[in-house]
């Protein structure tokens, strides 16, 4: 059975249900559910179709009414939860279809009975549903779910403590209308109390969940301060890191990053995490992630090393261990000694760089955008290290086959995807260009003919998608004709840096500027809301004015366009007015319309028979365009005509989630009645616990300074603990040192007493050779006074030889005279060389020109052949014609 006959049986049984809510009809309809759950829902609900809306829409309904049994209710949950299977699914899940909203109602019927299968699986699909997702304070239902959550986070059920935790966090993350709620809640100091246990939890899940709650409620607060104080922050950046690293699994992982990301943002705990004894560390186990295939964790790190990438501190650092060689030893963190990163790293990341458009682009995308950071940072050095230098001669051709593999065929999203991996390309190559060593490692590696490949590609695309389209959605061809025109200017931009490095590059690039299919990107560029665009459009303007075929007149009336749409949209989006459609005519009356013509000719025809063949001819040609332009307009109604149908099926959509949401709005109601009677008498329970809740303020702060001692005495303790374990190691080694020098004294021992033996015989034998060396001895004396004889000698023939020095340092003077004489013509000679560069560009400039009017008068010259070829055949044929009516004539006469 195929998607579109299930999902209509779907939409039958839902409709039978709501007519009649018997057990075997609901039986039915669970089969059905069932059913359906093992179909691909991948891309159903981003596709825009009115069948899976509507049975969409049908089942959050039916999931979020009480009367609904919980073995459907739970079918119906399982099946939406398997199209939350990514963002965008789950954003229009949230907006369009209020799924969080619904399963906060099922939550809040049921939440007398919390440790029900069907409450645990409504708070594990929401905290699905809601991560990294801002959620309202005005979502119905929201204030029961938060209370619900902070209830039963207290509570000693640990199966579903977890997921509240979970939910929690993502409740909070961002979210300042829930802090101000759940602050204004009566037992927050007992929640506090309950978070601040969990930290000493044996679950790492648990113990991430919590630090995120109290790191988004306490951050600013004084509870944050005693919690993330300068002696606290380093046990909490060693924990967050062996859990990134050796964590319970990817979800772990994943809310792990987001807490130390949202750390980052605190200035002190930024400031904290860079003078972290263990950071290089730390991070080498972090950076070794990457060597896995999983693309969920990757982007994590990923996203965690662009985050300590704003931090200037943290990203000088990040450079040093990335581009640290290979073999370099790390320190000793969660009881393993981490090895240098290196190349190992760096492969990791280019690895990424080249993973496929279609997968995990979102990773390969963010590897662009590390690299481009950590290589600016380490260019801007003054000194550009030997590390970086191999690292980007082993990047160059990872980044250069990233630019290929355009293929439009594939579709607009492929198209997209690409354009956005060349312009963060294109962007590292120019900023490797901004230091002369990469830049030639650059200019060595890139050719003229792949930029102009490039452009031309991109050329095409741009031209071939509008910039001016009817509509404004997301993903429209307006935004990918943006996308293409970033990718291009990059593309341009590199050009004109390596113009004078690379051969043929120069030549190019003037004659892709002087391209009329310039102007697209051009006017896009400088009539753009973005700085950098309008700069880099600036900049190549620039270069282009001064080139003759440059179309400086068509570039006007671009830009020109370009504002005036501009102006027209911001003037539909202030004045919106509704346009009331007139229905179109039904296909009956059309077709009547055209049969009547047809008779109309045909009369017209009969009257017209003894009438002359031209005019019957040109009648003939009156009406067929008459006939065209009716069929014309007869499509064009056939297909407003299918909108509107279109239009209708969505009303009915509308309506129904506008009873769904009016059911709602008399439920809300009701229950603020309740609550409004449930407020007076609670506002006389309090005036009764006013006095004790002072009572126990004075307790808990009593409990909180007992806390507070004891943590202080344990952290003593375990700092004595290391003292003395430090201690007992030294003395340890010490004791094995003095074992080892023991027997080595002891064998040296015997060998000096075998020694002292051999030294006593060797004694005689010196004496004997004094005696001889005496003798010598006056040898030598009488060799030394011949030796001082020729010394003095020496000292007659060097007074010479200075005399001889001085001539020598007089001939060097003349010398230095001749050398400033050839560096002055030097530089006559290098102005001339200047004056022949700036001709030699002009020509170049030239060369382009010519080429592009070459290829011009080409066209031309071949135009006129054609003409040329068919004024001789014409000839010809008149030759012929004249050949024949002369034969003719003859032959009469």
């Amino acid at each position: 059975m195929d998607t579109t006959t299930s999902l209509k049986s779907l939409l039958q049984a839902i409709h039978h249900y709501r007519e009649g809510r018997t057990e075997q009809i609901a039986a039915k309809l669970q089969k059905q559910v069932e059913e359906v759950s093992v179909l691909k829902w991948e891309r159903l609900l981003l596709s825009g179709q009115v069948l899976p809306s509507e049975c969409v829409s049908a089942l959050v309904e039916l999931a979020g009414n009480p009367n609904t049994s919980h073995t459907l209710t739970s079918s119906i949950i399982s099946l939406l939860a398997q199209l939350a299977c990514d963002d965008a699914s789950r954003e229009i899940l949230h907006s369009s279809y209020n799924l969080t909203s619904t399963l906060a109602s099922v939550i809040y019927y049921n939440s007398a009975t919390p440790g029900e299968p069907l409450v645990l699986q409504c708070l594990q699909v929401l905290q699905k549903l809601t991560y990294n997702t801002r959620i309202f304070q005005s979502t119905n239902y929201i204030h029961e779910l938060i209370t619900f959550l902070v209830t039963n986070i207290q509570s000693h059920n640990d199966d579903i403590i977890l997921p509240c935790l979970g939910l929690m966090a993502n409740l909070c993350r961002d979210n300042h209308s829930v802090h101000s709620h759940i602050k204004s809640l009566d037992n927050l100091k007992p929640f506090y109390r309950t978070l601040i246990n969990f930290l000493a939890h044996n679950s790492l899940t648990v113990v991430v969940f919590t630090l995120s709650i109290l790191s988004s409620l306490t951050l600013n607060e004084k509870v944050g301060e005693k919690l993330f104080d300068a002696k606290n922050i380093y046990q909490t950046f060693q924990l967050v890191f062996n859990i990134i690293v050796n964590g319970d699994g990817t979800l772990t992982r994943k809310y792990s990053v987001d807490l130390l990301v949202d750390l980052l943002k605190n200035p002190k705990i930024a400031d904290c995490l860079a003078r972290y004894e263990h950071f290089s560390a730390c991070v080498s186990q972090v950076l070794g992630l990457l060597q896995s295939k999983d693309p969920d964790s990757a982007a994590k790190v990923l996203e965690l090393l662009l985050a300590m990438c704003s931090v200037s501190r943290l990203r000088s650092l990040l450079c040093e261990v990335v581009f640290r060689p290979a073999g370099g030893r790390g320190l000793r963190v969660g009881g393993r000694r981490q090895q240098g990163p290196g190349a190992e790293t760096g492969l990791a990341l280019v690895q990424w760089l080249s993973s496929p458009v279609e997968g995990a682009e979102s990773c390969s995308l963010q590897a662009l955008q590390l690299l481009n950071q950590l290589l600016e940072e380490s260019l801007a050095a003054d000194c550009v290290s030997d590390c970086v230098l191999s690292f980007v001669e082993m990047l160059l051709p990872v980044l250069l086959s990233l630019l290929k593999g355009l293929d439009p065929s594939r579709g607009d999203a492929h198209l997209r995807k690409h354009c956005l991996r060349v312009t963060h390309t294109t962007s590292l190559l120019l900023n490797l260009c901004s230091e002369d060593s990469t830049r030639s490692l650059v200019s060595r590696q890139v050719s003229a003919q792949l930029c102009l490949s490039q452009v031309e590609s991109l050329l095409s695309c741009c031209h071939g998608n509008s910039p001016l389209p009817s509509n404004n959605t997301p993903g429209s061809d307006k935004d990918l004709s943006q996308v293409c025109t970033e990718a291009l200017l990059r593309t341009l931009e590199l050009m004109s840096k390596l113009r004078q490095q690379v051969k043929d590059m120069e030549t190019s690039f003037y004659r892709m500027l002087q391209d009329q299919r310039i102007v697209t990107p051009l006017s896009l560029a400088l009539t753009s809301h973005h700085t950098e665009r309008v700069q880099t459009g600036l900049s190549l303007l620039f270069e282009a004015t001064p080139l003759p075929d440059f179309p400086a007149l068509i570039l006007g009336e671009s830009m020109a366009a370009n504002n005036a749409y501009r102006q027209r949209e911001s003037e539909m989006s202030v004045k919106r007015v509704a346009v009331q459609e007139v229905p179109p005519p039904s296909n009956q009356d059309s077709s009547r319309g055209v049969n009547g013509l047809v008779e109309k000719i045909q009369n017209g025809l009969e009257l017209q028979g003894q009438a002359q063949d031209s005019y019957v001819s040109e009648i003939i040609n009156v009406y067929e365009q008459k006939l065209s332009a009716f069929a014309s307009k007869e499509s064009r109604l056939q297909d407003l005509l299918e909108a509107k149908t279109l239009a209708l099926s969505q009303a009915d959509r509308l309506i129904s989630q506008n009873h769904f949401q009016r059911a709602q709005a008399e439920a809300e109601a009701r229950k603020l009645g309740s609550l409004l009677k449930e407020a007076e008498r609670r506002r006389e329970e309090l005036q009764e616990k006013l006095s004790g809740q002072v009572q126990e303020e004075e307790r808990v702060q009593a409990d909180m300074e007992q806390l507070l001692q004891h943590n202080a005495r344990l952290q003593q303790d375990s700092e004595e603990h290391q003292s003395l374990k430090g201690a007992y190691n030294a003395l340890l080694n010490r004791f094995n040192e003095s074992e080892r020098l023991l027997t080595e004294l002891q064998a040296s021992h015997v060998s000096l007493t075998k020694q002292s033996d051999a030294l006593r015989k060797t004694h005689k034998a010196l004496q004997i050779q004094h005696e001889k060396m005496a003798s010598e001895l006056e040898d030598r004396n009488e060799e030394i006074t011949n030796l001082r004889s020729d010394v003095q000698q020496k000292n007659s023939e060097v007074t010479g030889l200075r005399g001889a020095l001085r001539c020598e340092e007089q001939k060097l003077k003349e010398k230095d005279e001749e050398r400033r004489d050839l560096e002055e013509t030097v530089d006559l000679l290098k102005k001339e060389l200047n004056k022949a560069e700036k001709d030699r560009k002009d020509l170049s400039i030239k060369v382009s020109s010519l080429e592009l009017q070459k290829s011009q008068v080409e066209l031309k010259l071949k135009q006129k052949e054609d003409e040329l070829n068919k004024h001789s055949s014409m000839i010809a044929m008149i030759h012929s014609l004249s050949s024949k009516t002369k034969s003719d004539v003859n032959l009469s006469l």
